[in-house]
């Protein structure tokens, strides 16, 4: 069901700091466990539920009443309920301290120094969540919400924090249909569970042991628009900035505006970079049950989002060695093809070859290893369709880790060499195997496999004749050793040159692929605007996509 929705809005922009909370600098807790629920409901409205473990440091202030921040202003306060320990909680009103927000007042359950007790806290109705969505991968409209958990002062919250977020969708939203954003400011895994609750509301939740309580994070998630009233579904307004221009004279607003404005191009900037290279499809993220064994390394490093340069080296590799093509000139790069072609060779491998009968280097042959590797993409994300690619990335990483093991357990150098002709494809999903392949051959000759003249033209020039069509390397032709470390800059030169010489600039190669498989999003915002308590402090213009986040966090 888990879709991951990869910049597909403009990130939340908080300008300005967390409100002060009313107590003295003597309040000093930790939030051993938290837990948040936001429930989407098919009325078009949203549910906030907060479990919130108390802990008063000994010697620390009394507890007598949090703040929470609530998504928008738009919210039913009589519609809030609260208990601590089971007790119920009358005293709740608008934060004085928090905007939008609540104030919860404890009373007789106000928790005592050194004394612990878990808050309760729901919202049942809050209103303007939801937003258009841009979901170009979608044929019907989406709509979505961006979310961030009510936080609290550092001043006063301290600690590690277990916590929990989770999102519920509304009812009828079926498995290969909702979408995520990837959290920010979170310290754990970017990837979500899901599933479906007894009730057959579909969920996705973020859980971490290395939260806590005073940062934020923000989360995410779309489904389609026809599961919700269309009236409540919001259009996409302008970013809209407001400035306490007393506070601009006072403070120097400007050179804060121009400091963080900068650091909001250059962030774009770097995302719009990362996106370029990220060529996975949304889809590709589903979450389902269990491992997708059978995968080739090449679709493991698809799934895993191997640089393309490392794919298109990997694949190149694996039709050398099977005899279906042999490298006539590395500059310009030219491969001659086996003809006929030898049995068993995957889609991608015969794609790639039919890419190579053409010297146009800058249009038809980079055109058509894109389009290979477009459908590689569309292949790997058809197979993984209801299982799960965190469990199946795991399952493959120890795949090339035990590659590893096996070569670097060899004890002559015949045998490892032997070990790493044979795994050669899986240890390339290593992220150092550059460096990797450098240690493990280093300090001895070793014996070039049969195959590598077919690879390298020097040594095709210059050594044995190495027959082409079977891909055996079991043949009986003696094999000459050269220095390990000279094979080992040989190999790692080869991978690191290949793409340059085949298909020019890189970027340029993968953005043709990911304007495919992973289109640029179209950046949109909701506005708001609020100013933070006391003086001299930046606007702060909550700018997210469905402004469902308080600008400041709980005061107290």
């Amino acid at each position: 069901m888990k879709k991951k929705l990869l910049g597909l809005f403009a990130a939340l922009v908080l300008f300005g700091s967390i409100l002060i909370p009313v107590h003295a600098a003597d309040l000093y807790f930790q939030v051993p466990r938290e837990v948040v629920n936001l429930y989407l409901n098919k009325d078009g409205t949203a549910s906030v539920e907060y479990y919130i473990d108390f802990q008063n440091e000994a010697g620390g202030d009394l507890i007598d009443a949090v703040d929470v921040g609530v998504p928008t202003s738009n919210y039913d306060l009589s519609s809030v309920t609260a208990d601590i320990g089971g007790k119920k909680i009358t005293d709740i009103s608008d934060s004085p301290y928090v905007h939008p927000g609540i104030a919860v007042g404890l009373g007789s359950s106000s928790i005592q120094s050194g004394k612990s007790g878990e808050l309760h806290v729901y919202i049942k109705t809050v209103r303007d969540m939801f937003y258009e969505a841009d979901t170009p991968q979608k044929k019907e409209a989406y709509t979505s919400i961006n979310f961030e958990p009510s936080y609290f002062d550092s001043s006063y919250a301290h600690g590690i924090t277990d916590l929990s977020v989770n999102i519920i969708l509304p009812p009828g939203v079926q498995q290969d249909e909702p979408l995520y954003f990837t959290p920010t400011g979170w310290p754990g895994s970017a990837d979500p569970t899901s599933g479906y609750t007894p009730e057959g509301l579909a969920f996705y939740t973020w859980r971490t042991t290395n939260a806590n309580a005073y940062s934020e994070y923000k989360f995410g998630a779309a489904f389609p628009a026809r599961l919700i009233p269309a009236s409540v579904i919001q259009k996409k307004p302008l970013i809209n900035f407001t400035i306490n221009w007393n506070d601009v004279i006072g403070y120097g607003f400007c050179g804060c505006f121009a400091l963080i404005f900068g650091l909001s191009i250059y962030g774009a900037t770097v995302g719009a970079k990362k996106r370029k290279l990220a060529y996975l499809p949304p889809k590709i993220a589903v979450e389902g049950m269990g491992i997708k064994r059978g995968l080739t390394a090449v679709e493991a490093a698809i799934l895993m989002e191997q640089p393309m340069d490392r794919i298109l080296t990997m694949i190149l590799f694996s039709v050398v060695k099977k005899g279906a093509a042999t490298v006539v000139s590395k500059d310009p790069m030219t491969i001659k093809v086996t003809s006929p072609l030898p049995d068993g060779l995957q889609t991608y491998e015969t794609d790639f070859l039919k890419a190579f009968e053409t010297d146009d280097l800058a249009g038809s042959r980079r055109r058509g290893l894109q389009t290979m590797m477009v459908n590689l993409v569309k292949e790997v994300t058809e197979k993984m369709k209801g299982f799960s690619r965190k469990d199946t990335v795991a399952y493959y990483t120890d795949i090339m880790k035990k590659a590893w093991d096996q070569v670097e357990a060899a004890q002559t150098p015949d045998v490892k060499m032997q070990a790493f002709d044979d795994q050669m494809d899986w240890t390339m999903l290593d992220n150092d195997f550059d460096n990797r392949t450098r240690r493990t051959f280093v300090g001895g000759p070793v014996f070039i496999p049969m195959w590598w003249g077919n690879f390298d033209p020097a040594y095709h020039t210059s050594g044995p004749s190495i027959p082409t069509g079977g891909g055996n390397t079991n043949i009986s032709i003696p094999r000459p050793n050269v220095p390990g470390a000279d094979f080992a800059q040989s190999l790692v030169n080869g991978i690191t040159g290949f793409s340059g010489k085949a298909v020019g600039d890189l970027t340029t190669f993968t953005s043709g692929v990911t304007n495919v498989t992973n289109p640029a999003p179209v950046s949109t915002s909701s506005s708001g605007s609020f100013h933070g308590g006391g003086g001299g402090h930046c606007a702060c213009a909550c700018a997210c996509a469905g402004c469902a986040c308080a600008c400041a966090g709980g005061g107290r």
